[in-house]
């Protein structure tokens, strides 16, 4: 098939566009700049130029090929609402793009948008909408378009991740210390990069319409782990924080750093048969410089 990429050259984008390369598909991958559109090209994608913003692009890519897998999010936190609802433009505007062709669209939402201080499940629906209104278009479903929501761990490791482990290995080297919240008890979901790509081409392929499928490896590793890890890689001591410290440690962060969120990926795994091969979130810190 011919897939249409948004957010091609992130951090899994990039990954996902290799997953299909090397699996016999063709991509097309959007470009809002020139350099992105040299590393796509470089890649051995084709290039589609516009922006996320852009509907009449992203409606014009869907059209033009077999599926669209959507992973473009601006993460700028301090518009994080702002960001959402372009987001849900966006995939409103591939969906209608497609309505009654029967071709597969995925899009990109998180387990964090699950209920809290349980294992989260892929049916599952949504308690938060500013990350999940993505998850809105599943409705079109019903109106002949094989869409389905792919559900990422919060930690989406590997060389490169730029996201909460390597904020938090930020904090502990500018603080000197690795803290955790309370007992540290606390969980987060994480996935290897490779297995998250490799879930993107299984939901395009065989996923059915109006599915949740979740991107997750390991279903809760304690955050205490986590900050003991950190301490070893950056040499610095770890302790413990209370939630009114929280905010003054990590800053923004202190609600994601004392979030409990696990999620299972059994009905996942079960209905594509979806295997995570890549190593823990753990190994892949010590092994893959996230201290360098």
């Amino acid at each position: 098939m011919r897939i249409f990429v948004t957010g091609a050259t992130g951090f899994i984008g990039s990954a996902v566009v290799q997953e299909l390369l090397g699996t016999g598909h063709r991509v097309l991958g959007l470009a809002r700049s020139d350099a992105a559109a040299a590393k796509l090209a470089q890649a051995g994608a084709q290039v589609h130029r516009g922006a996320l913003d852009d509907l009449d692009s992203l409606a014009a890519g869907a059209r033009d090929t077999d599926g669209v897998v959507h992973l473009a999010f601006i993460h700028d936190f301090s518009q994080y609402e702002a960001n959402a609802e372009t987001d849900r433009l966006a995939t409103a505007a591939l969906a209608e793009a497609l309505v009654d062709t029967g071709k597969p669209l995925v899009v990109t939402s998180g387990t964090a948008v699950l209920a809290t201080g349980r294992v989260g499940v892929e049916t599952d629906p949504p308690t938060t909408q500013t990350r999940a209104k993505s998850e809105l278009v599943l409705a079109w479903a019903d109106r002949g378009v094989r869409v389905s929501a792919v559900r990422l761990a919060p930690s989406v490791h590997s060389k490169g991740d730029m996201a909460f482990v390597p904020m938090m290995i930020r904090i502990a080297r500018d603080k000197g210390v690795s803290a955790y919240v309370g007992d540290g008890q606390n969980r987060w979901p994480a996935v290897h990069r490779s297995d998250a790509a490799r879930l993107f081409r299984l939901a395009l392929e065989k996923g059915a319409a109006g599915a949740r499928f979740h991107g997750v490896a390991e279903e809760g590793i304690p955050v205490r782990a986590i900050a003991e890890a950190i301490g070893a890689g950056l040499g610095v001591p770890v302790r413990s924080v209370t939630p009114d410290e929280a905010v003054a440690h990590f800053g923004w962060l202190a609600g994601f750093a004392g979030l409990d969120a696990p999620a299972s990926s059994v009905i996942t795994r079960s209905a594509l048969g979806w295997v995570p091969t890549g190593p823990e979130l753990i190994t892949d810190m010590r092994e893959n410089g996230y201290f360098a």
